[in-house]
């Protein structure tokens, strides 16, 4: 069989472009038709129509001409080629497979204006980064060759595989993304790809064994390196994985880095199990040997297709080569030697087309010349061309997750997943556009369903969705909210506006890429689909969860995503809520009593009027702790009140470990900083402790104090009590709630703080009488002096 990436013989050409002319998807009117027939044939009288005048241009800035081109080709090659890692970029290679990013496309557009003198679009750089098709959209833009006279290889083109030779379009300037549709040349391109699916040899079925040799591409990014994990501990497979890397000793080293990065283990046992292929997925063969490629043909029984390019700035000719031609050259091994299934990681991006109806897993995927994002486009052509293959008998497994989140444990998340992005800009900036749902799911999930449907065969060769349950916009903002973080609604034009400027006065430089893709009109257009876009359904994942025994599918709420919030945060994306931010519920606490000198009698008035608050539910779910603001009065200190600069109180501290032989258990801890009217400085310390005694009702109103000079050891001791009239009506009926946040939510507010805190109160009240149950059951145990007051 002939090479799936090999140059096609004529008539697979003129299929694509009779097909592309059939389906009337690419834009061609009739007069551009008859541009293409003989010169004759355009006008009525056989005369030629002449080419336009180019442009008057200054005399000491002469425009480029045709004959110009190939240098001109050579200078921009040699300009882009110091952005990238080589040094070096030839004139028909891609920018961004050789290592340039989307700041050094920046750059460059600024480096080829102001050294040559050429005017560039930063999204014709994405759209398509070869340095031969930026001269020609150049040089056609500023009318020097018109496009009629411009050669057949203006469609995108690549020494793999040759686009139909249709008439180029002549360029235009960026669309608005409320109208943008696809470039003609790009869906000539598509379909003259899909066609190379119909080159895949005939290929008997696999047999319905769980796999044994799989190999994994991807495993070096997110959702790969957690699959082959997940393929390490739930089932006895060898895995293979194909990494991008000059020798074997730099491909292990990229994937242990890759998989720590990650917050998973790189032990001995894994790499017992795991064997690294150098390569690259967009070479022929993946890069490697025939030899290796023929054992690896006879010897795997399952292929699992994860890597890919995700971005949403390069056009679909930048990404063709890995995300198209690459899946075709898996489905090429899977289809040589012995039968083996494809998995193939694809995307709800399919469905990217704005206003369509439902997303269902059997659902019609969206029309491609509706598709304007790249990256859309490119798993549409690969999720197709492997429809095609299926006819050719290969049995094809699609899984097609949406965004996916951080893990649920250990907070492991894509910093350029588009998913993270705008969870870390509504976190930072309290503001969310209106959408109608988010398609997304943590990745620990979205790696468990995927394993599981490639190690059972009865799942093999369907369609599946991996995007749990979608969140509504009113999920998003009760969630935010229940985190303390109180967010606005914005539109999306709103939005994006006002998130361009905060992050253009106040750069992140972990958020750049966030910057650029709402600053390009094709990626908004993404945005706009996947923000007004219909829920995504999952029937026949759900059920084969059910089947499985798999934890199901669930929305991606604020528990969920607690941990990689903290990550985010941590990382200068998100920022959590802080105690000087407005509070999320409050309430008074008045406590009255005496303090006296250390080991004295406590003769001294001193009383407590504080307010204590909660900036978060994080707050309590993560520290247990408590805001304090307030006064203390204690005339042995000071004649006038004393201010609380700072204060915490902590709930059940160090997991309620019991104190004083076990006859104390601490129930609350405070810390207070005090300030007197002359400016200086002092400490309280208390204590509420749980002892095996009946005074229940009193324990958890006493507070033991000690005070002293910030710096010293204490100097005043003593007890402040808060009185039975007051405790319910300041600390129950009296809970106030951000008024920001509506009717029912204060409601849920103040019922899951009075849960919460009743649960650790009755938790650390137990604990006394539970030990003392013990001893008294423990009929062997010798008591010891210090237990003689129990």
């Amino acid at each position: 069989m002939r090479d799936v990436n090999e140059n096609g013989p004529a008539p697979a050409d003129q299929r694509a472009t009779a097909e592309a002319i059939e389906r009337g998807g690419i834009g061609l009117s009739v007069t551009d038709l008859l541009a293409g027939l003989a010169p004759d044939a355009g006008s009525p009288q056989g005369v030629t129509a002449a080419a336009p005048e180019p442009a008057p241009t200054p005399r000491d800035e002469p425009a480029p001409t045709p004959r110009d081109e190939p240098a001109l080709v050579s200078a921009v090659a040699a300009l882009a080629g110091r952005y990238v890692p080589g040094g070096h970029l030839a004139p028909d290679a891609d920018f961004f497979d050789a290592g340039g990013t989307s700041v050094h496309a920046v750059e460059l557009v600024a480096a080829l204006e102001a050294d040559l003198g050429l005017t560039i679009d930063l999204d014709e750089v994405f759209a398509d980064a070869r340095p031969a098709s930026l001269v020609r959209r150049a040089i056609g833009a500023d009318g020097v060759m018109a496009a009629a006279e411009q050669p057949a290889a203006q469609a995108p083109t690549e020494a793999r595989t040759p686009a139909p030779a249709l008439p180029a379009p002549s360029p235009a300037a960026p669309t608005a993304p409320s109208d943008a549709v696809a470039r003609p040349e790009d869906l000539a391109q598509i379909l003259a790809d899909l066609s190379l699916a119909d080159r895949l040899p005939f290929v008997g079925s696999p047999e319905p064994a769980p796999p044994r040799r799989v190999l994994l591409t991807g495993a070096t990014g997110f959702l790969g390196s957690h699959m082959l994990l997940d393929l390490l501990r739930h089932s006895d497979a060898h895995v293979y994985c194909l990494v991008r890397a000059p020798d074997e000793e730099a491909a292990l080293a990229r994937l242990g880095e890759a998989l720590k990065k990650y917050a998973l283990p790189w032990s001995s046992e894994v790499r017992r199990r795991v064997t690294v292929l150098p390569g690259d997925i967009r070479e022929q063969r993946l890069g490697l040997s025939d030899e290796l490629w023929d054992r690896l043909a006879g010897e795997l029984d399952s292929v699992v297709s994860v890597a890919a390019a995700v971005d949403f700035l390069r056009g679909y000719p930048s990404l063709r080569a890995g995300n198209v031609l690459g899946v075709l050259t898996l489905a090429e091994l899977a289809a040589t030697g012995r039968p083996k299934p494809l998995h193939h990681i694809s995307s709800v991006a399919v469905f990217n087309e704005v206003g369509i109806p439902s997303m269902g897993e059997d659902d019609p995927l969206a029309h491609i010349d509706r598709l304007v994002a790249g990256y859309d486009q490119s798993k549409w052509a690969a999720e197709v061309a492997l429809r095609r293959a299926r006819d050719h008998g290969l049995v094809v497994t699609a899984l097609r997750p949406g965004g996916i989140g951080g893990h649920t444990r250990t907070g492991a998340y894509n910093a350029q997943d588009l998913s993270s992005g705008l969870l870390s800009a509504f976190a930072r900036y309290r503001t969310v556009p209106a959408f109608r749902h988010l398609n997304a799911a943590p990745v620990d999930w979205v790696s468990r369903v995927a394993v599981a449907a490639i190690c059972e065969p009865d799942a093999w060769g369907f369609d599946y969705h991996l995007t749990g349950v979608p969140n509504t916009l009113d999920d998003v903002v009760r969630d935010m909210a229940f985190g303390g973080m109180h967010v606005r609604v914005h539109d999306w034009e709103e939005w994006r506006a006002d998130t361009l400027a905060r992050l253009e006065a106040e750069p992140v430089p972990e958020l750049g890429f966030l910057t650029r893709v709402l600053r390009s009109p094709t990626a908004l257009k993404l945005c706009e689909a996947t923000l007004t876009g219909p829920a995504a359904t999952a029937d026949r994942t759900d059920a084969l969860v059910e089947a499985l025994g798999l934890p199901p599918a669930a929305r991606y709420d604020a528990r969920a995503q607690l941990k990689t919030f903290e990550r985010l945060a941590g990382d200068g994306l998100a920022r959590l809520p802080h105690k000087d931010d407005q509070p999320y519920l409050w309430f008074s606490e008045t406590t009255e009593g005496g303090v006296g000198p250390v080991g004295s009698a406590p003769d001294g008035p001193c009383s407590m009027a504080l307010t204590l608050s909660v900036a978060s539910m994080h707050q309590l779910v993560t520290e247990r702790r408590v805001d304090v603001r307030g006064e203390v009065t204690c005339p042995a200190v000071h004649p006038a009140p004393l201010t609380v600069a700072r204060g915490d109180i902590w709930v059940r501290p160090e997991e309620g470990i019991p104190h004083h032989h076990g006859l104390r258990h601490p129930l609350l801890r405070y810390r207070l900083e005090l300030t007197d009217a002359d400016g200086g400085r002092w400490w309280l310390e208390g204590h509420k402790y749980a002892r095996a005694r009946r005074d229940l009702w009193r324990q958890t109103r006493t507070l033991t104090v000690e005070l002293g000079r910030e710096g010293a050891p204490a100097t005043l001791a003593g007890e402040v009590v808060v009185p039975a009239g007051t405790y319910v009506r300041d600390q129950i009926d009296g809970i106030r709630v951000d008024p920001r946040l509506t009717g029912r939510e204060k409601r849920a507010a103040k019922l899951t703080w009075l849960a919460w805190f009743g649960l650790e109160m009755g938790r650390g009240l137990a604990g006394p009488f539970a030990r003392a149950a013990a001893d008294l059951l423990d009929l062997r145990r010798t008591p010891n002096l210090t237990e003689n007051h129990r």
